[in-house]
């Protein structure tokens, strides 16, 4: 009967320990030097694709009149 307490105790403090703690909240974001060229790189990107997108619809239009 004495051992029940104690391994009662045991298995609360094995069960309680190891875990890490809930964050709180996640921290801010913080600039970097880099971002805003990133952002414009990114931008190029973008409109290179378009204009690579509107150049291979211009070559199938004109493919289409010389057939």
């Amino acid at each position: 009967m004495n051992k029940f307490p104690v391994l009662l105790g045991l298995l609360a403090l094995t069960a309680c320990t190891g875990k890490p703690p809930q964050p709180q909240a996640r921290p801010a974001d913080v600039a970097t030097p880099f971002d805003a060229m990133k952002a414009s790189e990114q931008r190029a990107r973008d409109v290179q694709k378009v204009v690579d997108k509107q150049a291979q619809e211009q070559r199938k239009q004109i493919e289409a009149q010389e057939q």
